[in-house]
């Protein structure tokens, strides 16, 4: 062939490069995470998450300033009380951390999207996403859908504009669209933890949320990580119950399944990018092996180039903040 008869491929100068781009990233895509405890005056580093910290509620309004100065309009709300039972009785308290922070939104943001995560984990004694069995070696479903119902109502009443129930129990979405619904909550939405893998990823985040199982594991309930096709039967069970918004938890290893998913479902697709994701990017780069910015932008263009509309994400405030200096022509 002769030489000029090869197919070319375009120069990549950086404006040819900006307008031939297949897939963008907008401040718009990101949620991110924050952990509220109870108390006054707590802003708790979290030694395997830099740049991330619990904090109590009267230094929420300062982070919320800083989210909203980058772009950032969603945020995903873990609590951690100051005391803890068998059946995660502070989940639903009306005084309980994520409650006061989404009022305190509420009133200071109200522009803001507040995501509620719903689970028992960060509120039982045991560590574990619902109720034990009398002999206390497993978790019983149904008693469970009772609870998260409750406290998906309690944070309805709070103001969220979204509850995300994450303990992977069988029929926790209908349970808690009729519990809204009931409620009077029927503009509240569900962002349905639909594949949510027993994935080794979790690690830092049990440090944030003090929420590391006193026994044995989650591996009874959260997916195994060997199976996708279950992973989409998963999430067509939560679509088929009312959710609002699918998800698919952790990101970066099961991109197969995020990718399938945005194939078969009309509904938005959020992806997790968790806790061990966020925590070995930072390590690596602290050690020199990885360009920071490079590397965050790859994974999380990887993600929705796998067909996420939503990203949570602990970079969230780094990328938005990225992202603002790239469109104003300062990097």
């Amino acid at each position: 062939m002769a030489l000029l008869e090869r197919p070319r491929r375009l120069r990549r100068t950086p404006a040819l490069r900006r307008i031939v781009r297949e897939t963008t990233l907008d401040i718009a895509d990101f949620i991110a995470p924050l952990f509220i405890v109870d108390g006054h005056d707590i802003l708790r580093p979290i030694s395997s998450m830099p740049g991330h910290a619990q904090r109590s509620i009267d230094h929420l309004g300062s982070e919320i300033d800083e989210l909203r100065t980058a772009g950032i309009t969603s945020i995903l709300l873990f609590g951690i009380p100051s005391e803890k039972d068998a059946i995660g009785s502070g989940a639903w308290d009306p005084a309980g951390p994520v409650p006061q922070a989404i009022r305190r939104v509420r009133r200071e943001a109200p522009e803001m999207v507040v995501i509620a995560d719903v689970c028992l984990c960060e509120y039982t004694s045991h560590g574990h996403c619902g109720v034990l069995s009398k002999e206390g070696g497993t978790v019983e479903n149904d008693p469970t859908l009772e609870l998260l119902a409750r406290a998906s109502l309690a944070y309805a009443e709070a103001g969220a504009d979204i509850v995300a129930p994450s303990a992977m129990m069988d029929g926790q979405v209908a349970a808690i669209r009729t519990a809204l619904d009931a409620g009077g909550f029927t503009d509240v939405a569900i962002l349905a933890y639909g594949a949510k893998f027993a994935s080794a990823f979790y690690g830092p985040f049990r440090e944030a949320a003090q929420s590391t199982p006193q026994f044995g594991d989650r591996r009874s309930y959260q997916m195994d990580p060997a199976n996708g096709r279950e992973a989409l039967r998963e999430l067509q069970l939560d679509a088929d119950e009312g959710a609002d918004i699918l998800m698919v938890k952790p990101a970066g290893p099961y991109l197969d399944i995020l990718h399938a998913a945005s194939l078969q479902f009309d509904l938005p697709l959020a992806a997790y990018q968790v806790s061990g994701e966020y925590a070995m990017l930072k390590a690596a780069c602290q050690n020199g092996w990885l360009d920071e910015e490079r590397a965050m932008f790859e994974s999380l263009i990887g993600i929705k180039r796998a067909g996420a509309d939503l990203i949570i994400t602990y970079f969230a405030k780094e990328a938005a903040r990225a992202i603002q200096l790239q469109e104003a022509g300062l990097v």
